[in-house]
Order: C-alpha cells, then sequence, then structure tokens
C-alpha cells in the first residue's frame, strides 16, 4: 500500500500560532477583561520556550516509539487501506485513542510526571497550549490498538499532528460559549478551561481531543459553571524549562527513596495523590 506524503501539520502551522498569539495578546489591550489572566512575560516565555524544545525531544523519542510502532504493525495480518475519503473516520479513531491516553496521563502518575508540564501555568491563553512535555514518549502505547488492528502508524501520525492543531485554538479565555450543538459534540474552549482549571469539582474532566462525546460516554464531562482557577493543586514558583519539564519526576524519587519497595508499584502506577496513608484512594 502506498500512503501519500502526509505533510508536517504542526510544523507548518507555527507561523499561524505566532500570528493567533500576537491577535489574542493585542485583543487584550483593546477589550480588556479584568477577570481574565491574560499574558505574562515569564509565563508566556516559558510556553513558548518548552514547545520549541518538545519539537526536538520529540524527534528523538519518536525513533524508539516509531521502532516499536511499526514492529506491531509489521507483525500483524490486518491492514486498512488509506483513502482521503476515509480521513474522519481515521480522525476519530485516532481521537478516541487520544482520549483514553490523555486519561491515562491524569490518573497515572508516571505518566502524569510527563504531562504536568502542560497544566503548570496559571495563565490560560493560547500560549499554553505550547507548554509541551519533554518526556513524549509515554503516550505511544495507547496507539498500539491502531496498528494492530491495521493502521499505518504514519497515518495515526497525521492524524495526531491535526489533533494537536485542532486543539491549540481552545486554550483562550477570549470566546464564549459556542453554538450548542457545536458545544455538545466538539471540544471547545469552555470545556477545556474546565480540563485546565484546579478545582476540585473541575480536575480529571474533560480530556477529549477533537470530540468531548468521549467525556459525556464515559463519565468524565464536566460543563463550565463557575470561573476555573488555572493551575495545579499545587503550584510549581520556577519559570525554569528544566524545572518546569523535570520537577514530578524529582518528586516521584524522592517519594521511592522514603517508602517501602513494595509501595513502589502504587507510587507509579495509582494517582498523583496516592500515599500510603490513603491507601484506598481510587486510581
Amino acid at each position: 500500500m502506498t500512503l501519500p506524503d502526509f505533510p508536517p501539520v504542526v510544523l507548518y502551522s507555527v507561523p499561524l500560532f505566532i500570528l493567533l498569539m500576537v491577535l489574542e495578546r493585542v485583543s487584550y489591550r483593546f477589550h480588556p477583561d479584568e477577570d481574565e489572566i491574560g499574558y505574562g512575560l515569564k509565563d508566556s516565555a516559558t510556553s513558548i520556550g518548552m514547545g520549541l524544545g518538545s519539537l526536538g525531544w520529540d524527534v528523538l523519542w519518536g525513533l524508539g516509539t516509531g521502532l516499536a510502532t511499526a514492529a506491531v504493525f509489521e507483525l500483524t495480518p490486518l491492514r486498512i487501506p488509506f483513502a482521503w475519503w476515509a480521513l474522519p473516520l481515521f480522525l476519530i479513531a485516532q481521537d478516541f485513542c487520544y482520549y483514553w491516553s490523555h486519561r491515562g496521563h491524569h490518573v497515572i502518575r508516571l505518566l502524569w510526571a510527563s504531562h504536568v508540564v502542560h497544566h503548570s501555568s496559571r495563565a490560560f491563553n493560547l500560549s499554553t497550549a505550547l507548554r509541551q512535555s519533554w518526556t513524549g514518549f509515554t503516550g505511544f502505547m495507547f496507539y498500539l490498538p491502531l496498528a494492530a488492528l491495521g493502521v499505518n502508524p504514519a497515518i495515526t501520525a497525521f492524524c495526531g499532528g491535526i489533533n494537536l492543531l485542532y486543539q491549540f485554538w481552545i486554550h483562550t479565555e477570549r470566546i464564549d460559549r459556542m453554538w450548542r450543538p457545536f458545544e455538545f459534540v466538539f471540544n471547545t474552549p469552555s470545556h477545556h478551561r474546565v480540563h485546565h482549571a484546579s478545582q476540585g469539582s473541575y480536575l480529571d474532566r474533560n480530556y477529549g481531543g477533537i470530540l468531548i462525546v468521549w467525556d459525556r460516554m464515559f463519565g468524565s464531562f464536566a460543563p463550565e459553571l463557575e470561573r476555573p482557577v488555572y493551575g495545579l493543586t499545587k503550584n510549581i514558583e520556577t519559570h525554569n524549562p528544566l524545572r518546569v519539564a523535570y520537577h514530578e519526576y524529582a518528586a516521584i524519587l524522592r517519594d521511592l527513596r522514603r517508602r517501602r519497595v513494595t509501595q513502589w508499584p502504587a507510587t507509579l502506577l495509582r494517582g498523583p495523590g496516592w500515599s500510603p496513608a490513603d491507601p484506598e484512594r481510587p486510581v
């Protein structure tokens, strides 16, 4: 099966990202809202720096995860051919896997150590979308079922780029609720503001990438009812990219050193808030 040359969607979109961030920043000057946080120089610089760094790290990690995914694809006898008319179906399949990957990265601490980077800003604007992990190798396992079913990994990667591009515009406070049928099916700024909030009623909600219907189906949806407070339940007081990228891994190592070996699996695989003093806390 000969595949088309899929364009690097995210790389080609960088000029669009820059333009939209500039427009959003200017909008705060002409239409200020005292309740909205807007842009902070250090915070935005950190987010953009994390995004630029992730581009290089993703290439490195992609060598290993790409080989693993390609191995699964080569071993399966199944093959699902690509056709442009079927692209929406591939996008839906990739988005379904993304939902479970995203959910897993919130409820498994070892995975959260990678994803926490994206939630570490107390602002919520388009630059926040660029605050990406430098350990992006943790999610590939959630897409292995697609390879096992015969979906070429290049197709999944292309759909992943479209998914990431879609999610850029939903990181904003400048857009209120949208057309109700659209809000019911698709992820929107309102839904994603809930996802980035640190209030207890909003924690671990709205994992969807393009579609919010997965959250409605699997019980993780929450509407935006009160103004979100962005960031972590325990915020980090730093703009140092290295600390932002690896602070949770350091915290895990500290916990492993002071806990018994028998508690290590729970420390790594249960939720970020788990401790031996709270053994019944659900994942």
